[in-house]
């Protein structure tokens, strides 16, 4: 009888293990769930440190950037590369090849599939006719070539001329023709453009 009342413990002390084994797994396996859904799913597939980037088209550059820090984002529905360490843009126009746009910023995002570009913190476009534009933001619609912000824009012309749109503006994307709402200024009126009818 002491036999089978030992036994009988030690199958209730097996048992017991066992369940609690069991439910310790089975919270250890809801942790692991919890902690996987809390991690960062959008990660870099590719980083490139100092990038130093040329893209030509028929032989001609187009585009000249560099940037300290690159991150491509491949493995998400609408890839991006992000550039948060700053970058520097040269651009070229086949009107004046060899008198670059040039671009500042602190930080960038280029959609590539839906050909959208922006550049934000401090941006500091040089066109290739002299005229600098300073604003905190510009978003580039490719597939348009549109370029355009609603933040306050500072524009110095290449005689000292300034002018302030402080709604923003809309340009082409090469500078060359621009829209600005709410403006005011300093500026030569003589050097101004005639309306064409």
């Amino acid at each position: 009888m002491f036999k089978s009342k030992t036994n009988k413990i030690y199958k209730n002390i097996v048992a017991l293990l066992g369940l609690a084994i069991f439910f310790s797994l089975t919270s250890c396996e809801e942790d692991l769930t919890k902690a996987d859904q809390n991690k960062k799913k959008n990660f870099p597939s590719r980083i490139i440190y100092n990038a130093n980037i040329t893209k030509r088209d028929s032989g001609m550059v187009k585009v000249r950037f560099k940037a300290p820090l690159l991150e491509e984002y491949e493995f998400i529905d609408t890839p991006y590369v992000e550039v948060r360490k700053g970058l520097y843009l040269e651009f070229y126009d086949s009107k004046k090849p060899k008198v670059p746009g040039k671009l500042w910023a602190k930080y960038a995002k280029i959609i590539e599939k839906k050909q959208f570009y922006e550049a934000k913190g401090n941006v500091k476009v040089i066109n290739n006719e002299g005229q600098t534009f300073v604003m905190q933001s510009i978003y580039w619609d490719k597939a348009n070539r549109k370029m355009y912000t609603k933040d306050t824009v500072f524009i110095t012309d290449k005689d000292g001329s300034i002018f302030v749109a402080a709604n923003g503006m809309k340009a082409k994307d090469d500078f060359s023709e621009y829209v600005f709402y709410n403006n005011s200024g300093d500026f030569n009126v003589k050097k101004m453009p005639e309306v064409k009818k």
